[in-house]
Order: structure tokens, then C-alpha cells, then sequence
């Protein structure tokens, strides 16, 4: 896995998830400083988390196709540039508005970022370590989520929240000038590779289907559904939990980036381990097919993620809010290189970024509506009870309709 350049291309993906989600966490932990600052209400702030989500959802899928058309190497390049500028433009806002179009704009430059990591894992690796390379290079966005608590709210407290977006800016810059540097697009045929790669020049020469062939099949269009219930519980924890934990549980802005820390691990090592163990059961269960497999850990995982996201908004202590909210994201997380993985076993590889850069768009349409749902339901009903119960809701629904649609897809003569 790690041999032949390989472990190379991990290390700069997974420092790619990292910086990502250092950069999109930043706002929601200096949100209480910016709400005070720019003087906007709830409803306000979450429609500036959802604006994120209309750059980024487009972009999921522009960047897929831009990855098939002109590379994973040079669109995440683009992208890592352009997210970054963007991410330091905050600074630069000075109201309601000008912060929707900072963060639209900083949503395009990350949305690729998916895509291009599963075309990159397609381009350097065989089929039988996808799902557990997927899961280990995306770990780095959960542990991004994690340092950006203490890093952006000490910086935040200190010298104030504008330099810190400035400073995770120029970390981005820098990555991207050492990923053009060093990671090429794919590796160099070996004896190796052409031993490990038959069933990908098989698939290669098939013939080529159309992107749009898929686009229609229950399969992707269903395990975008659960998707986009993965991303709804994601979104709902990723911009809301540091704001709910200071306004309804009634802690430190200190605390607060403290504690946001323990469910981000819990999702590190939930993301670590999720494509191992999916490659493991679909070693196991291989006479029953591998999306057996896939959608073994997606339904169970899924479905108890949605448990305890719902029973996190019914308790009454601070500490078994955490801890129910810290075990949704481990479970939520384990599930989160399956997605991709069914991708990379049922779509040709000429067609994976496209594909799997549309599941993508339509999955985060959920941080479209999620964040500005769940601000005009805190406005109204004054309680964020609710939103807890619907974004455990939804996965749930999600994780049954998998079961029932989720079937290898027949590919035209």
C-alpha cells in the first residue's frame, strides 16, 4: 500500500483533508465572535454556513468532471489555491452579505476536493485497498475538524478572529506548492502494477458507457440519499454544535473549542478505520458480492449514528450530549469511505470523478438546507431539540432505503 510512491500520495492527500476541514471548521468555532462582531442573528449566521454548500455542491461536481478531463494532480492544485484565498478573504467581510459571497466562493474552491482524492486513490491503487485507502486519506478531514477548535479559537481570543483565517491561508498555500512539486498524477507501470492492475485495463476496455448511463441507476442515486443524510448530520455538527454548546449549554467560548475536540477524534479514527473494515468483510463475505459488504457497514453504521444524534438532542446533562454526539461521529465516520468505494466498484474508471463528483453535489445539497433549517428552527422554537431529532430522522430513512435499492448495476452490451 505504501510501496512504489504510494505512501507518498496518502500523506499529501490526507494533509489535504486536514487543511480542508481546518478551513471550513474555522468559521463555525470564531461563529460567536463574528455573530457579535457583524451583529447577525441566528437565521443569518446559518444561511452564511448554508452559502458554503452552494459553491461547494456545484463544485463536487465540476471538480469530478475537471478531474476526469484534466486530472486529479492539477484540479486539486487549483483548488487547494483557491479555497485557501478565499478562506483568508474573511477578512475582508464587513457585513451580512459580503459574508454569503466570500463563502460561496470559498465553497467552489474546496468542493472537488472528494472527488479528486477518489480519482487520485483510483489512478495509484488496486481495487482490493480502495475502500481502506479512501477511509485513511479522508481521516485527515476529521482531524482537521479537531485541531481547529484550539488553533482558531486561541488565535481568535488572542489577536482576534480575522488572523486566524489568515493564517490556515498561508498553510494551504504552501501544501499546494509542495503537491505540485512532488505527487505525480499516477505512477509508473510496473510489473507491479500490471499484475495488480488486470481488472482495471479490463475495465478500461470494455468499452466506454456514458456518464450519463448512471446518472439514472437506483444505486447512485440512492447512495446519494444516505449520502446526503451522512452530510445533514455532518453539516448540523459541524456549524451548530460549537454555537450550541455555548448558547443552550451555556459554556466558555474556552471550553467550548476544547470540547469540540473529542467528537473530531472519535470521527479520526471512525474514518481511519471505516474503509478497513469494509475491505475486511468484503474479503469475508466475498461469495455474496462486495457491495454486500459496503452496504453491511453503511446500514448498521449509518442507523446507529442516527440513533444517537437524536437521543443527544433529548438528554439533559452537557456530558451525555458530548458523548452521544462524539459516538454519531464515529459511527457516522465509519461509514464514510463507503460511499466512494461503491463508486470505485460499480462505475468504469473513465467515469469515476464525473460520478462520483455528482453523488457528491447531490449529497451536499444538504449543506444547503441543513444549516439554515436548523437556524430558523433554534429562532423559532428557541431549543435545538428538533433539529437533533430530524437529522437523526432523515439517516435513518436513508439507511432503510439503501437496503431495499442499493444492487449491482447491469452495464449495457
Amino acid at each position: 500500500m505504501f510501496s512504489n510512491g504510494r505512501g507518498m500520495v496518502i500523506v499529501f492527500l490526507f494533509l489535504a483533508g486536514v487543511i480542508n476541514y481546518l478551513d471550513r471548521s474555522a468559521l463555525s468555532i470564531a461563529a460567536p465572535f463574528i455573530q457579535d462582531d457583524l451583529s447577525l442573528t441566528a437565521t443569518q449566521m446559518g444561511i452564511i454556513f448554508s452559502s458554503f454548500s452552494v459553491g461547494y455542491a456545484i463544485f463536487n461536481f465540476l471538480g469530478g468532471m475537471a478531474s476526469d478531463k484534466w486530472g486529479a494532480k492539477v484540479t486539486l492544485f487549483v483548488a487547494m489555491i483557491v479555497w485557501s484565498l478565499f478562506s483568508g478573504a474573511l477578512v475582508l467581510a464587513v457585513g451580512f452579505a459580503s459574508m454569503i459571497v466570500i463563502r460561496i466562493l470559498f465553497g467552489m474552491g474546496e468542493g472537488p476536493l472528494s472527488a479528486t482524492i477518489n480519482k487520485m486513490v483510483n489512478n495509484w491503487f488496486p481495487a482490493n485497498q480502495r475502500a481502506s485507502v479512501v477511509g485513511l486519506t479522508n481521516s485527515g478531514t476529521p482531524l482537521g475538524g479537531a485541531i481547529a477548535g484550539p488553533i482558531v479559537g486561541f488565535i481568535a481570543i488572542s489577536y482576534g478572529w480575522r488572523v486566524s483565517f489568515i493564517a490556515i491561508m498561508v498553510i494551504g498555500l504552501i501544501w499546494a506548492i509542495c503537491w505540485w512539486k512532488f505527487v505525480k498524477e499516477k505512477p509508473e507501470e510496473s510489473k507491479e502494477q500490471k499484475l495488480t492492475g488486470k481488472s482495471y485495463v479490463a475495465a478500461t476496455s470494455e468499452g466506454k458507457v456514458k456518464f450519463t448511463f448512471y446518472l439514472k441507476q437506483k444505486t447512485v442515486l440512492f447512495t446519494a440519499l444516505a449520502f446526503f443524510s451522512y452530510n445533514y448530520i455532518l453539516f448540523f455538527f459541524l456549524t451548530w454544535f460549537p454555537s450550541y454548546l455555548v448558547d443552550a449549554r451555556g459554556l466558555s467560548v474556552e471550553n467550548m473549542s476544547i470540547i469540540t475536540v473529542i467528537p473530531w477524534i472519535f470521527g479520526f479514527i471512525g474514518l481511519a478505520l471505516g474503509g478497513f473494515v469494509s475491505d475486511f468483510f468484503s474479503k469475508k463475505f466475498a461469495q455474496k458480492g462486495v457491495l454486500f459488504s459496503r452496504k453491511l457497514v453503511l446500514v448498521t453504521c449509518l442507523f446507529l449514528s442516527a440513533v444517537c444524534i437524536g437521543f443527544a438532542g433529548l438528554v439533559s446533562t452537557t456530558v451525555s450530549a458530548v458523548t452521544l454526539v462524539a459516538l454519531s461521529v464515529f459511527f457516522l465516520y465509519l461509514t464514510g469511505a463507503i460511499y466512494w468505494a461503491i463508486v470505485n466498484d460499480v462505475v468504469d474508471p473513465g467515469n469515476v470523478g464525473s460520478v462520483g463528483g455528482f453523488m457528491h453535489f447531490l449529497a451536499n445539497t444538504a449543506g444547503i438546507i441543513g444549516p439554515t433549517l436548523t437556524g430558523y428552527i433554534v429562532d423559532t422554537s428557541g431549543t435545538y431539540t428538533v433539529a437533533f431529532l430530524l437529522a437523526g430522522g432523515l439517516a435513518i430513512v436513508a439507511s432503510l432505503a439503501v437496503i431495499r435499492f442499493v444492487r449491482p448495476i447491469v452495464k449495457p452490451a
